[in-house]
């Protein structure tokens, strides 16, 4: 008893298995502290790199004005979760010295003829626009959230294990000190013992 009375915040009902539980939880909250950490790391070097490459596609593309050559029709996405968009064929000139025709994404109600604005590439085939300010954010944003959620997650399920593995040792010593304690307190006799038995 003398171990759980003595020293800082002595406390006779404290035991070991208490300070370990403190602990534990004194662990996890300074893992919230690291994940706030490591999101925010995480965020800044997407959102870093992602505007490196979003100014080097920026540099590769080029914005022409094309003229519809067919009509407008609607497209389902090349992909499970590719937004369906309205095509028509079209024709541009870039460089100027070179003719490109291709089907492009067009506004809802272009008619042959209209004039489209186009993103292309150096050799002038149609290619997606650079990524803006916002898609970076967004990245970076996912980028954060995703490294902070996983250190939490990893750190809040070893916090929880250690807390359970602490539930069961000291379970665990609470039944054996109850045996030696139980018959004494409630004056049942032990196994073995007789009446007169000290």
């Amino acid at each position: 008893m003398k171990d759980r009375t003595s020293g800082r915040g002595a406390n006779p009902l404290r035991r070991k298995a208490d300070r370990t539980r403190t602990r534990l939880r004194l662990a996890f909250a300074v893992a919230c502290l690291v994940a706030v950490f490591c999101g925010v790391a995480a965020g800044r070097a997407s959102w870093t790199g992602s505007s490196r490459a979003a100014e080097s596609i920026a540099r590769h593309r080029h914005e022409v004005s094309a003229v519809t050559v067919g009509e407008t029709f609607y497209l389902a996405g090349a992909r499970p979760r590719g937004a369906p968009a309205d095509v028509a064929r079209a024709t541009w000139h870039y460089p100027l010295d070179r003719s490109h025709t291709d089907t492009v994404p067009v506004p809802r109600g272009t008619r042959a003829g209209d004039t489209v604005r186009v993103w292309v590439d150096d050799a002038g085939h149609e290619a997606s626009a650079p990524p803006g300010t916002a898609d970076v954010a967004l990245d970076a944003f996912g980028v954060g959230a995703g490294a902070l959620t996983g250190v939490l997650l990893v750190s809040g399920l070893l916090v929880r294990g250690g807390l359970r593995l602490v539930d069961a040792r000291s379970s665990r010593a609470w039944e054996t000190e109850w045996e030696s304690v139980e018959p004494l307190w409630s004056g049942r006799l032990r196994p073995g013992h007789g009446a007169g038995d000290g």
